[in-house]
């Protein structure tokens, strides 16, 4: 089995602003175990995640410092442990085992989640669109099961996820109604494909989706905010609806108040989970940690579908800002003020 490697990351020496907390230290990446993969990498994205995860109020990650933060990684796998010797070699982006370790210049990433990248492709569109489009993917068509001629609500329709999401809305034949949190942003959206873009912070957005869909109302909302825009977009779902609950960042942030099923039940909409990560056995991952999640083969085959989307310039990544290695805790800022859109691609090589 190879040998640990010394290798340079941020580490989280405490919890808090990334800023002050993050230091670049020489830590030890260990040979990969059973399922993983070792990855010298060479480009990541920065996500919304890891800054929750640094300052400590993200639970679903709960992590005690001195840790290597970084969900997702993209690079050449170096080693591999029992089960994933096919991999070595293979240029791949995937989310390091435990959701963490990925700011660094090798990390260990659980196999399942390797998603292997042509050479088409390069290393920072490979970094670009593995979570938005897998996320994007699995929500409206297996979650929400969109159909052409539908109306589906984005919101942070300039973001990572949102800009995916407005692409994939349209390849898929359905309208698109995005918000947006400035003039730049809305404009954003609408360069992407989105039918209306609407300011949220010009006095909500409920009234103008009414207006946008003759007071129908939407048949998807994809929802990674939470809090008080969960609350609103249920004011905006039509007859048979589908609100996916993609994400809760504002009940994060500001610890918002649960919702309540109440709006579902008279307005006749569903409320949809979605929690994506592959597993190699479905049932094993239900009987011992209670989570539903799809399998690796369904990513393999979500993955091929987005290829095939990008390969015909269907869709496209969205990459506004490629930044070096040493940059990464002000990007983490810029991100957390709200300052960035679509993706930013941190490179290391």
């Amino acid at each position: 089995m190879t040998d640990t490697l010394k290798a340079s990351a941020w580490v989280a020496t405490a919890l808090g602003d990334p800023t002050k907390v993050l230091a670049r230290q020489a830590v030890d990446v260990p040979a990969p175990a059973a399922g993983e993969v070792r990855v010298e990498v060479s480009t990541f994205c920065v996500n919304f995640n890891d800054t929750d995860i640094v300052r400590g109020r993200w639970a679903t990650v709960p992590l005690q410092p001195p840790f290597t933060p970084g969900m997702e990684a993209m690079g050449v796998v170096e080693s591999a442990g029992p089960g994933a010797e096919h991999l070595v070699g293979r240029r791949i982006v995937g989310i390091p085992a435990g959701a963490h370790g990925g700011f660094a210049e090798y990390a260990i990433v659980d196999a399942t989640s390797a998603m292997p990248i042509p050479d088409w492709m390069s290393d920072t569109d490979g970094a670009a669109l593995h979570y938005p489009f897998h996320l994007g993917w699995f929500g409206l068509v297996e979650r929400a099961r969109v159909e052409q001629g539908e109306t589906i609500l984005v919101h942070a329709g300039a973001g990572g996820v949102g800009s995916a999401v407005i692409q994939l809305g349209k390849a898929l034949g359905a309208r698109v109604i995005a918000t947006a949190g400035n003039s730049d942003k809305v404009e954003f959206c609408r360069d992407l494909g989105a039918d209306v873009s609407i300011n949220y912070r010009q006095g909500g957005f409920s009234e103008a989706v009414s207006d946008a869909t003759l007071g129908a109302g939407v048949d998807v909302a994809f929802d990674t905010v939470g809090g008080s825009v969960t609350a609103e977009t249920f004011r905006c779902m039509g007859m048979n609806g589908r609100h996916l609950i993609v994400g809760y960042a504002e009940d994060i942030a500001n610890d918002g108040t649960p919702i309540t099923p109440a709006p579902a039940v008279y307005g006749n909409f569903s409320l949809l989970g979605v929690c994506l990560a592959y597993s190699m056995d479905p049932l094993a991952t239900r009987l011992t940690v209670g989570m539903n999640l799809p399998s690796r083969s369904e990513g393999l085959e979500i993955h091929r579908r987005i290829l095939g989307l990008m390969r015909d310039e269907t869709i496209h990544t969205v990459v506004t800002s490629e930044i070096p290695f040493g940059e990464l805790p002000a990007a983490m800022e810029r991100q957390e003020r709200r300052e960035t859109m679509g993706r930013t691609v941190v490179k290391l090589r």
